[in-house]
């Protein structure tokens, strides 16, 4: 939105831009955020070889991302309809699980919390529908620091010395149409659990708060 003050005569016109996002963009910001969160925490646990993935950068950060194809598919799949539902707040978590291979323990847990905001009430009246005010680039400075927490857990999650694979769950609303081909999951339990809180990042129409929760070695 641009306001256009009139100027005295022999004075310089100004301009004054506000910031504007959309429901849409604020959408895709989240799901870009869950694909590189998701890829790196692939690459940072070794769950699957080190020369599977590429590096990629993102946020002004090098971030490591899968080459596996089916990754890629299972990937795009679920972002695409994650958006939708984020899109018209039918989604509240999305949980990524590392789970035994052998022994089918879950091992961690990232849950990705997402909390729906109001935007910017003269914003969302000029546009009518709903629209944030936040500038890209502070939204992108919140997520670069996510992710170089997500980076540095390396440093205190256990070592995982067993051959692992994962699933992603998403918490939706009960009046959700779920398409055929997934499946209602069970409740998620780690024994003897331990709980970290990482930074939380907001684009002024959804917050996404990142946690995960992973087994203490006895």
């Amino acid at each position: 939105m641009s306001v256009v003050q009139q100027a005295p005569q022999h004075q310089q016109q100004t301009t004054h831009t506000k910031n504007a996002i959309s429901l849409k963009g604020s959408a895709q910001i989240v799901c870009e955020y869950l694909k590189f969160g998701v890829n790196s925490i692939l690459y940072q646990r070794g769950i699957y070889p080190t020369e599977s993935f590429k590096i990629q950068t993102q946020y002004d950060l090098p971030l490591f991302v899968s080459q596996d194809q089916e990754i890629i598919t299972f990937l795009n799949d679920l972002l695409s309809q994650s958006e939708e539902w984020i899109l018209n707040k039918k989604i509240n978590k999305v949980s990524l699980i590392i789970v035994n291979v052998g022994t089918k323990e879950i091992m961690e847990c990232w849950e990705f919390n997402v909390e729906y905001e109001g935007g910017d009430a003269e914003l969302t009246a000029e546009n009518k529908q709903l629209t944030g005010n936040k500038d890209l680039k502070k939204i992108q400075k919140e997520i670069r620091e996510v992710m170089r927490q997500i980076s540095a857990t390396i440093t205190f999650l256990p070592l995982l010395d067993c051959r692992c694979s994962f699933d992603i769950l998403l918490h939706t609303i009960n009046d959700c149409d779920v398409p055929e081909k997934w499946s209602e999951s069970k409740p998620i339990f780690i024994a003897n659990a331990q709980n970290v809180k990482l930074k939380s990042f907001t684009t002024s129409l959804h917050k996404l708060e990142t946690v995960v929760k992973y087994k203490m070695e006895e």
